[in-house]
Parts: structure tokens; C-alpha cells; sequence
């Protein structure tokens, strides 16, 4: 094996970019190449360069930059199959950067890349460890937002700054740009799930990271679907409950625990219906309901908890079947302690907590090695890795204007 030169190292030590644009993409090809010129244009002085991280769009995106990959070297793609998340992508795409900055934005232009100016001038001449644009700095009406989502992010900001502890105008902000060896020391522990990598980050740091802001304008999205819907509220409590218990129970725990809890309504609407329809037959009824509550699990933990390794088609009802066996110890458990307590107390509401508490215990860990996985596609997997290994070494799309001349074709 030969080491390569010095003058060869120090040629590529050279060459390497000053900031690292991440941007996770999911259906975004009406956007991706304008939000790359923009981005061009804006950090014409420097050198940079902009690495998309796409969850395999069924609108092409990834062909969309793989063309403008062709012809400028500093755009890179990073296309994955068989999962997906915003933060996982962001988390991949900062660890695939050459340079000791990098920062976060949206493709949907909502995130104006003339703001990467005073953000880098702020992180260039202070100590700061991460620079936020945040949106309520100086004005807190954001004008893009609807009322309701604004007072989502309103209500939302407010609850991450008072259980994790995080002070920033706007912890939840999807802009910023950090220092590239503070997320190589968080990655470990952040979570790949979820919308707001930022408040992760932040929780992760604590008062040690050093923070800087500079105010920006939310613009309205001009092409394509926003990306807020209920499994964004939902991955948002799951953060906000797994950081405050100090990052000891895992965010795919809480979201199964929290489908549990949905579950545990379920099973209630479920037994009390029974138990009036079957002239107060217990032990019929709880088995009904508990198998309505099963199955209500499975599909509920499908959309959100393994919404990455989501079992579709014909592998429904295989995966639903196996669920329900892999529960089949909880579910017994369940139903004879139920109907124990029931016996002796004839006290329902005592008997059906009791025996939810006493299946669940091993639903979690059962269903985890049994179905998703069990179901997981690895043909899929292998060509991601293959793909994301490709993806490093690929350069990017003409974004219509002059290469600066320090940088190499």
C-alpha cells in the first residue's frame, strides 16, 4: 500500500470547502435546483459545497440532482432506500461533509440562503459552537405561517425551552449552521427520528455549547407540499418525552409506548361495548378487546414507530399475524390476570389495568426482534449502503454561474 504525497495531501487539504449545505430532500424536484442556485449565488466568495440527502422520492428528485451532479463539483447526492426520517438524513449528510462547518436547510425555499452570509460572518468572528436563524429574533410574526401553525411553533418553542432546558429564541428553527466536530461527538446519541434535529442537538450540548442568532424571514412555500402533518406532532412529543428522561428510554420506546397508550383507549371503548353487548361477559369481552387493541397496536406502530421499516401490501397480514403472536405471552398474561383481579374484586376498571400493565412489559422487546425486522427489506438496505458509498465521491449540478476560479473542475 502507498501513502499518498505530501504535496498531494496538501493539494486536498486545499481544495476541501469551507461550510457543507445539508439538504434532506422528500419530493422536492420542483425545488432543488432553484434552491442550489440561490445558494450559489449567495456564497459566490466562498468555497463550499452542497450535499443532498434524498429518502428516494418517488418524484425523481434524486435524478433531478444527480443531472445537475454532472457537471459542478460541488454538489454531491446522497439517495437512501428502505428508510426515513429528516433527522437521519440530516445526521448522515453532516457526517458525509468535507468541511469543518455545516448547515441545515430546507429545499421547499422557505429557508432563504442569502441568511448563510451572516450566519457564516457570525460563526467566522466569534467562539459561537452553533449559529441559529431564527424566525421570533426580531419580529415574532411570522408571516408565512397560518394562525394554527403558528400557534404550533409558538406553543411548541415554549415547550422545548421549558423541559429541555434549551435557551434560543427558536430551538425548533430546521436552519443553522454548527461546527461539524460537535455533531460527530452528539451523533451517537441523537435521535434519527423525528422533525427537529436542532432542540436534539441542543438538549444533547447543554449550557456548554456557545450559541449565536441572526434573524431571518420564513417565506412562503412556492412549489410542492409541506411536510407538517400529525406524525410531525406526534414525533415531537416522543422528543420531547425521551430528552426529558435524560435520554434513557430510547424515542422509538416512547413512540411504542405512547401507541400503547392509545392502545390502552382502545381496549377501554372496546371492553365497555363488549361488556354491554354480551350481558356483562368478562372474560369474552376482555378477549375481544384485547385483540382489537392488538391489532389497532400494529397498525398505529406501522404509520409511526416503524414508519422507516413500514410492512406493506400482501406482509400486512403476515406482519399483523406475527405481531400478534410475538404478543401472544403479554396477551395471555393480560387476559388471566385480568380475569383474576375481575374475580376477586369485580372491580373492571382494576382488573383491565392490571393487565395491560403485566402484557405489556414484553410486547415491546418481542415485537421489535419479531416483525419489523423480521420483515425488513435487506436487498434494499445493501443498495443503499452501495449507494450512499458511491455517493461521496460524486460532484454536483451547473448551478449557472462562473466556478470561482480557486475551485478545481
Amino acid at each position: 500500500m502507498t501513502l499518498p504525497s505530501t504535496q498531494t495531501s496538501s493539494a486536498s487539504q486545499a481544495d476541501r470547502p469551507l461550510l457543507t449545505i445539508v439538504i434532506p430532500t422528500f419530493n422536492e424536484r420542483d425545488n432543488i435546483a432553484v434552491i442550489c442556485g440561490r445558494i450559489a449565488t449567495a456564497l459566490a466568495p466562498h468555497r463550499f459545497e452542497v450535499i443532498v440527502v434524498d429518502d428516494n422520492s418517488p418524484d425523481g428528485t434524486s435524478a433531478v440532482v444527480e443531472e445537475l451532479a454532472r457537471s459542478d463539483p460541488r454538489i454531491r447526492i446522497i439517495t437512501r432506500t428502505g428508510r426515513r426520517g429528516l433527522a437521519g438524513a440530516c445526521i448522515e449528510g453532516m457526517l458525509a461533509a468535507r468541511s469543518d462547518l455545516v448547515a441545515v436547510m430546507d429545499a421547499d425555499l422557505q429557508h432563504e440562503p442569502a441568511t448563510l452570509t451572516p450566519m457564516l460572518d457570525l460563526m467566522m468572528s466569534t467562539d459561537c459552537d452553533v449559529v441559529i436563524a431564527s424566525r421570533y429574533l426580531d419580529d415574532p410574526d411570522v408571516a408565512a405561517f397560518s394562525s394554527v401553525r403558528k400557534a404550533l411553533s409558538n406553543a411548541g418553542n415554549r415547550l422545548v425551552r421549558a423541559f429541555l432546558r434549551v435557551q434560543t429564541s427558536d430551538p425548533m428553527s430546521g436552519f443553522f449552521l454548527m461546527r461539524r466536530s460537535i455533531l460527530v461527538e452528539a451523533a451517537p446519541r441523537l435521535s434519527r427520528d423525528g422533525f427537529k434535529l436542532l432542540a436534539d442537538i441542543l438538549a444533547q450540548g447543554g449550557r456548554s455549547l456557545k450559541i449565536g442568532e441572526v434573524p431571518y424571514v420564513f417565506g412562503p412555500r412556492l412549489t410542492g407540499q409541506s411536510k407538517l402533518d400529525e406524525r410531525v406532532l406526534f414525533d415531537f412529543a416522543v422528543l420531547l418525552i425521551a430528552k426529558s428522561a435524560f435520554g434513557v428510554l430510547p424515542t422509538r420506546f416512547v413512540s411504542f409506548a405512547l401507541v400503547g397508550g392509545l392502545g390502552v383507549l382502545v381496549h377501554l371503548s372496546l371492553l365497555g361495548l363488549m361488556l354491554f353487548a354480551l350481558n356483562d361477559n368478562f372474560l369474552m369481552s376482555q378477549t375481544i378487546a384485547t385483540l382489537g387493541a392488538m391489532t389497532a397496536n400494529f397498525f398505529l406502530n406501522n404509520i409511526l414507530t416503524y414508519r422507516d421499516q413500514r410492512i406493506v401490501g400482501a406482509d400486512l397480514l403476515r406482519g399483523l399475524a406475527v405481531f400478534c403472536l410475538s404478543c401472544s405471552c403479554g396477551a395471555f398474561n393480560n387476559i388471566l390476570v385480568a380475569h383474576l383481579i375481575y374475580t376477586g374484586t369485580g372491580i373492571w376498571w382494576l382488573a383491565t389495568g392490571a393487565g395491560i400493565l403485566v402484557g405489556a412489559a414484553c410486547n415491546y422487546v418481542l415485537s421489535a426482534l419479531t416483525v419489523w425486522r423480521r420483515f425488513e427489506k435487506q436487498p434494499d438496505r445493501e443498495k443503499q449502503v452501495h449507494q450512499s458509498d458511491a455517493a461521496l465521491a460524486k460532484g454536483g449540478g451547473d448551478l449557472g454561474i462562473p466556478q470561482p476560479p480557486s475551485l478545481s473542475r
